[in-house]
């Protein structure tokens, strides 16, 4: 069980996007029992893919992702080979048919046109694909061009994620990440043509040389392109985990105060305009699929963040790639030498996992039920220590506990990490280091 000590606002905190979180992964989840785990999905089930693309051309210093730079196109023709075996090799243990799919990185968009339409082309020969499946991809508008999109209007995509961080320039060449409004803008209104119409746009706060004027004129730009979606992450400076890290101008970060201030006001100018908070960091406009499933309570959270999949299990391929079943998690290598040489023997890639015991469903039950919809059940007599640990956000009305139900109040938004945490067991048993809560 927890200490009674209360965690503090300022202690690093897990974004859970899975719990246990990926640093309580070991190497006790073998080949054999992910096998089976893979088997033991019936063809009623339903499932997602993810494929991650560990490639950028060049390094953002602010990343906190699996990726390599690649200065020729040869090392990520090779990792598609690779990629595509292992879609080969999964696909003989599952029968269940497939109603999202999810291209992240790393940059997706630095795979050719020709590329993306014959893997795409490999998925679909394998796998049974729903007709009405997302099928999303994360874009990096500095590597997308127009015969790119065309193929992914071929490939069927329906979905795609810009990552846009922030406009300013200062902001931009202190992160290494320099991309023009009027080059995103070019983007956008290509991929309307195409037919693809659901676009999320990334903004990060927290940067080097924010201020709150910069937000607000980021903010306005992001409006005038009218996505369906925005995601307003807070950025994580992990320099010990992320060496890159180390070249962010770290005496021009916010404090914690102006983090906060600037996470508000952005969040203050989004509502006004017309979107709707979804749990931690995303907005939408009112008639997006992530509002309506708040509504109806079927919002989802995984590796990929805030979604509206219900897939009963979703499975990660490529390096690194995290898969989640009933069963428990399982991850594979992070090392590029190892991933190609185990899938040339036609074995899968597997490096750790965890199974779930059934205390860690039950909390993860609590943790994802207030990560998405900021309220869940809780049985005074089973976390009793959880609901003292929770005294002074009661006190400060950050949240309430009536009639067996913690609600976290709307203006406590920032805290639902810090809040949720409180019924992470795993918590104190790691020296593992995690961002800023707020």
């Amino acid at each position: 069980m927890k200490t009674t000590e209360l965690i503090d606002i300022n202690q690093r905190v897990p974004r859970y996007t899975s719990y246990p979180t990926a640093p309580h992964f070991h190497k006790g989840v073998s080949k054999e029992m992910y096998c089976e785990w893979l088997e033991a999905l019936e063809p009623r089930d339903t499932l997602s893919l993810y494929f991650h693309i560990p490639y950028c051309r060049k390094l953002c210093w602010f990343c906190g992702c699996h990726t390599n730079i690649a200065n020729h196109y040869e090392p990520i023709a090779n990792y598609l080979v690779s990629l595509e075996k292992e879609v080969e090799i999964v696909a003989r243990h599952v029968t269940s048919t497939v109603q999202h799919i999810h291209f992240g990185g790393g940059s997706p968009t630095i795979l050719k046109a020709d590329d993306f339409l014959r893997f795409m082309g490999s998925i679909r020969q394998r796998f049974t694909i729903n007709p009405n499946a997302e099928i999303a991809v994360e874009m990096d508008p500095r590597t997308v061009d127009e015969r790119k999109i065309a193929a992914y209007a071929q490939s069927g995509v329906t979905r795609s994620s810009l990552g846009v961080q922030d406009f300013n320039p200062r902001v931009q060449k202190a992160i290494n990440r320099v991309q023009s409004y009027a080059l995103v803008r070019r983007v956008v209104e290509t991929l309307r043509t195409k037919g693809i119409n659901a676009l999320n746009l990334d903004l990060i706060y927290g940067l080097p040389f924010q201020t709150l004027k910069s937000i607000t004129q980021t903010i306005e730009q992001t409006l005038s392109l009218e996505p369906s979606r925005i995601s307003l992450f807070g950025y994580a400076h992990v320099p010990w985990m992320k060496k890159h890290q180390k070249l962010v101008p770290e005496e021009a970060l916010p404090d914690s105060e102006q983090r906060r201030s600037m996470y508000e006001y952005a969040a203050s100018l989004l509502k006004d305009a017309g979107y709707i908070a979804i749990g931690l960091d995303h907005f939408a406009q009112p008639h997006d699929d992530l509002v309506l499933s708040i509504k109806d309570k079927t919002l989802q959270r995984n590796f990929q963040g805030y979604t509206t999949d219900t897939a009963k299990a979703l499975i990660g391929m490529g390096v690194s790639a995290i898969s989640s079943l009933p069963q428990g998690y399982a991850q594979n290598t992070n090392s590029g030498l190892d991933y190609a040489q185990i899938i040339n023997e036609e074995g899968l890639p597997l490096m750790r996992g965890i199974v779930l015991t059934e205390e860690d469903k039950l909390r993860r039950d609590i943790i994802m039920s207030l990560m998405c919809t900021m309220e869940a059940p809780l049985d005074s007599m089973l976390y009793s220590e959880e609901i003292a640990l929770l005294k002074p956000h009661l006190e400060t009305r950050e949240a309430s506990y009536e009639d067996g139900m913690l609600k976290v109040h709307p203006s406590a938004r920032n805290r639902l990490r810090l809040i949720a945490s409180i019924f992470d067991r795993y918590l104190t048993t790691t020296n593992h280091r995690y961002s800023h809560g707020s």
